[in-house]
């Protein structure tokens, strides 16, 4: 995981095609981008796991009265999953933009253009850059392992829940080999909660920001698409389920959480097919929101 920033990295490359800005923050004036108060905007919309990870991190470093937070809708308002609020600030950033204007995105408000829209590079930078007063989130000699914790979740949590689902229940034999990745990547998580406070450890780091949100993504999303079966034995990680709860209560977790925005994003977007009996959520998460 990189945890600096110098002037190169301060340039933006973008991707038309991919809606990618990775402009960076750098360490001082010479960066072009540098940390200065008021000078930016994050524009998320706190329906989407994505944005959700970022305002979290904002929300843990004391981040609101340095980098103010634009709230956008719980779904996208043009086609191709974008906000017509964003679309100026993209048209800004690339010549004949065609593709979404899509959020998250950290704006550079004295030019009135993107900086990044890269998740990873916009949550270092938060806390590398602007760090505020909360908890050291990237302690220094472990951007391996937090990095290895949010592959683990993208790729063995959501994208394996995400191909059980997808399947549905014709065939049972197709979708068991994606539940079991998915089951063992819990078992792993429900192993180390059982033994830390954190995931990594009796501090929380970015890894935790990454688990929880995707735990919230588990409990009020996936599971409406996995049979009853397979939500007992989500719910059977008692450490996992109380770790979730315990961070929901905390500020910068619990009041940022978007229920019905979530629900109607879903709605919105959803592919799959809803199985019967999976629809008792794990976490009553509405007692956590702000």
């Amino acid at each position: 995981m990189e945890t600096s920033a110098g002037p190169d990295a301060a340039r933006r490359s973008v991707s038309v095609s991919s809606s990618v800005f990775r402009g960076r923050i750098g360490c001082d004036v010479r960066s072009g981008h540098y940390a200065v108060p008021h000078r930016y905007r994050l524009h998320l919309s706190l329906s989407c796991p994505r944005c959700l990870r970022i305002a979290i991190t904002h929300g843990l470093l004391g981040l609101e009265e340095t980098l103010p937070l634009v709230l956008l809708p719980s779904t996208p308002d043009t086609p191709g999953g974008g906000y017509a609020a964003l679309r100026p600030l993209y048209e800004a950033s690339a010549h004949q933009y065609a593709g979404p204007a899509a959020a998250p995105v950290l704006s550079d408000s004295w030019t009135g253009r993107i900086v990044s829209t890269h998740v990873p590079d916009i949550q270092r930078d938060l806390a590398l850059r602007f760090r505020g007063t909360g908890p050291d989130l990237l302690p220094a000699g472990r951007e391996a392992e937090i990095g290895a914790v949010g592959d683990l979740c993208e790729r063995s949590v959501n994208q394996a829940a995400q191909r059980a689902g997808e399947l549905g229940l014709d065939d049972a034999h197709a979708h068991l080999d994606p539940l079991t990745v998915f089951f063992a990547a819990l078992d792993s998580l429900e192993r180390t909660l059982g033994r830390h406070r954190y995931v990594l450890g009796e501090d929380i780091t970015a890894a935790d920001v990454v688990v929880w949100v995707t735990l919230v993504e588990l409990d009020t999303v996936h599971r409406r698409h996995l049979d009853a079966a397979a939500l007992d034995r989500i719910a059977a990680h008692p450490a996992l389920w109380a770790y979730a709860q315990r961070l929901a209560a905390h500020p910068a977790f619990g009041r940022r959480l978007d229920l019905d925005g979530i629900a109607s994003r879903h709605r919105a977007h959803c592919r799959g097919r809803e199985a019967a009996g999976a629809a008792m959520s794990i976490v009553d998460w509405r007692a956590y929101q702000g």
